[in-house]
């Protein structure tokens, strides 16, 4: 069992930069998939990025070179640093964990509450 807590969304203004957090509880984080995932007002939950066990890491087109996903396995925790945000952005930023290396939404076993981001133009 996993559980999830994100931490670091806010209200800001476009260009901003925020950093989320994602802590995870249990003893194998560093065996999973750790992933970012977004949903905006009447839209569709959906992938931002994900970061191995390898550190390997995949995003979305929309938000390569503004999002980083990082991880400390000694924290077990899992970062997102967004640099420029655009009104778009705005959603509720959800951590997942899986063993799986895919972006599919059902390959994650675990979930957050949720952060919400905010960004006003």
């Amino acid at each position: 069992q996993v559980q999830l807590v994100e931490s670091g969304g806010g209200l800001v203004q476009a260009g901003a930069s925020l950093r989320l957090s994602c802590a995870a509880s249990g003893r194998t984080f560093s065996d999973y998939t750790m992933g970012w995932f977004r949903q905006a007002p009447g839209k569709e939950r959906e992938f931002v990025a994900h970061i191995w066990s390898t550190y390997i890491t995949h995003y979305v087109d929309s938000v390569k070179g503004r999002f980083t996903i990082s991880r400390d396995n000694a924290k077990n925790t899992v970062y997102l640093q967004i640099n420029n945000l655009k009104p778009e952005d705005t959603a509720i930023y959800y951590c997942a964990a899986g063993f799986t290396t895919s972006w599919l939404i059902g390959r994650y076993d675990y979930w957050g509450q949720g952060t919400q981001v905010t960004v006003s133009s």
